[in-house]
């Protein structure tokens, strides 16, 4: 059979066997940390339909064949989207940046103004938006803060999706419900003339983000610490092992007394990892 075959006339799709879902699952949890039990099999099957469709495969062992070959890399980068969704928005956790604007930011632009080097990452920082709003925060608390040795480092394991960031254009109704406490409008809004109804960040917005692919899974390339980490509705997708030693990692780039700011559905058990401290809703303190 050809391998690029057309799916049926009828439209319909092979069945996702039980030896094909678990050797996707075996590979997302290798290549990207993603944990898939059963119960997401028929999750897996609707997602992954559309990707035989895109390619005329007829069937999902075929699928596995093009991910696991020379020329599956593409591939895999577009599995991992299917797979997972980039939900994100400006100022997502609303209470996360009143933390930041209240208890966070003033020390470090403080500290930054005394020539301390500042350092923020935003860990699965998807379409920007929680960098940027990041960045304006930080620009409410210093507009001069860029002339400062403080920068943020936005990472995301889908290059297709960093470069969405990069590009930083949005649609008007991602800002329109935003509180015009944590920045002037004009602070940050840049009509677009191609794009109708759309915006980009300001350059000077721009200019504290570095953005960058990273697999959260493996070694990562830092020699220094984070004052402020955020990764937030990244660990849902790990399974518990995984878990640990992200948050273990996380640890050992905080200084004492950094933040780690995680999803509204996770938690950091105290047993597990004695030196983050919990203070505040999915806040938490290196001790």
């Amino acid at each position: 059979m050809n391998m690029r075959a057309s799916v049926g006339a009828s439209g319909t799709l092979p069945e996702l066997s039980t030896a094909d879902f678990e050797a996707i699952a075996k590979f997302a949890l290798r290549e990207f940390g993603l944990s898939l039990p059963s119960s997401k099999t028929q999750l897996v099957k609707s997602r992954l339909a559309r990707r035989l469709r895109a390619l005329k495969l007829p069937s999902f062992a075929a699928y596995r064949s093009l991910l696991e070959g020379p020329n599956g890399q593409a591939e895999r980068n577009e599995l991992l989207s299917s797979l997972t969704t980039n939900v994100t928005k400006f100022f997502r956790e609303i209470h996360h940046f009143e933390d930041l604007v209240k208890d966070v930011m003033p020390q470090l632009v403080a500290r930054a103004c005394q020539g301390e080097r500042i350092r923020i990452w935003s860990a699965g920082c998807s379409s920007g938006q929680e960098p940027y709003s990041i960045a304006l925060t930080a620009l409410k608390c210093h507009p001069q803060i860029a002339t400062k040795n403080f920068k943020i480092l936005a990472t995301d394991i889908d290059p297709s999706i960093i470069s969405k960031a990069r590009e930083a254009t949005y649609q008007n109704a991602e800002i329109a419900s935003v509180d015009p406490k944590f920045f002037r409008m004009s602070d940050i809004i840049r009509p677009v003339q191609e794009k109708e109804g759309c915006f980009t960040v300001s350059k000077d917005v721009r200019g504290l983000v570095t953005f960058g692919v990273l697999n959260l899974i493996e070694d990562l390339p830092f020699n220094g610490s984070f004052n402020v980490i955020f990764c937030r509705n990244v660990a849902i997708y790990f399974d518990r092992e995984t878990q640990q030693n992200l948050w273990s990692r996380f640890s050992s780039l905080l200084p004492p007394g950094g933040k780690l700011f995680i999803g509204h559905s996770e938690r950091i058990v105290r047993a597990d990892q004695p030196k983050l401290e919990p203070c505040g809703v999915t806040v938490y303190k290196k001790l």
